[in-house]
């Protein structure tokens, strides 16, 4: 038996990963952003909004949704961009400023593996976020149901896939979690534009609300808004979602830096 299968028995890839996973979470629960911004935050808007009467009135300019309706997918993308683009980043860009990568970089842990552990820990609190923000909006406002819940679904995975994939390339290339902050707060606030959080996206000027809808967030809102009202997202906002989901995953593995 050689010394390398001595050394590297065939589970250990397996076992090294399941206990990086298991790091990075310890590492997320000390610091956390995600809890509080990703999920507590979404969550407390959800219930703003969800008390308040005039919200729960259709709007013709909404398309016949209500208000609350009409914010829903904004706070789904809120709560989505907030943990891939500010909580994420930070976490591995922290790692690298601590010189924790670096030390890293001389065991057999490949950069793939980093960004997949983020991955999975993020993707576990967006799961939580969206299941407490969707029974709660169903069964406590009233929220209906996605009257085209195929669409809906492609949709909301499409647009997670794409903040994942950003905020993965701003914890490749930031050295510092500060410049991850301020990286990712330049994206989020235009992103939470776009999606139409601070003006509703069918109240923008056609010119804005169409470049609008070219960003991530921005066409995974409305996806979602057009699967609520019954109707299959245009092919136009999931081609938008697949290319920055493929362009930013393939530049997160290409940059990645151990320092």
């Amino acid at each position: 038996m050689s010394t390398h299968a001595v050394l590297l028995p065939a589970r250990t890839p397996r076992s090294a990963f399941g206990k990086l996973v298991q790091s990075e979470t310890k590492i997320a629960w000390r610091v956390p952003v995600g809890l509080i911004f990703g999920v507590a935050l979404p969550v407390l808007l959800l219930v703003i909004f969800g008390c308040i009467p005039a919200m729960k009135k259709p709007d013709p300019s909404l398309g016949g949704l209500t208000p609350f309706a009409s914010y829903f997918p904004v706070l789904i993308g809120t709560a989505l961009a907030t943990l891939c683009l500010i909580s994420l980043p930070i976490h591995l860009a922290g790692d690298r400023e601590q010189g924790i990568l670096r030390r890293m970089s001389t065991t057999p842990v490949p950069p793939a593996w980093l960004l997949a552990a983020q991955v999975i820990i993020n993707l576990a609190l967006a799961v939580l976020t969206l299941g407490i923000m969707m029974l709660a909006a169903t069964t406590v406002f009233g929220l209906a149901v996605p009257k085209q819940a195929g669409g809906f679904t492609l949709a909301l995975l499409l647009t997670a896939a794409a903040m994942l994939a950003i905020g993965l390339w701003i914890s490749a290339i930031a050295r510092t979690a500060s410049s991850a902050i301020i990286i990712g707060q330049l994206f989020l606030y235009l992103f939470l534009f776009s999606a139409g959080l601070f003006f509703a996206q069918q109240k923008l000027p056609p010119v804005l609300r169409q470049l609008a809808e070219l960003l991530p967030l921005g066409a995974g809102v409305h996806a979602m808004t057009l699967s609520m009202q019954g109707t299959f997202p245009s092919a136009t906002s999931l081609l938008v979602l697949a290319a920055w989901a493929a362009v930013f995953s393939f530049l997160a593995v290409r940059f990645f830096r151990w320092e």
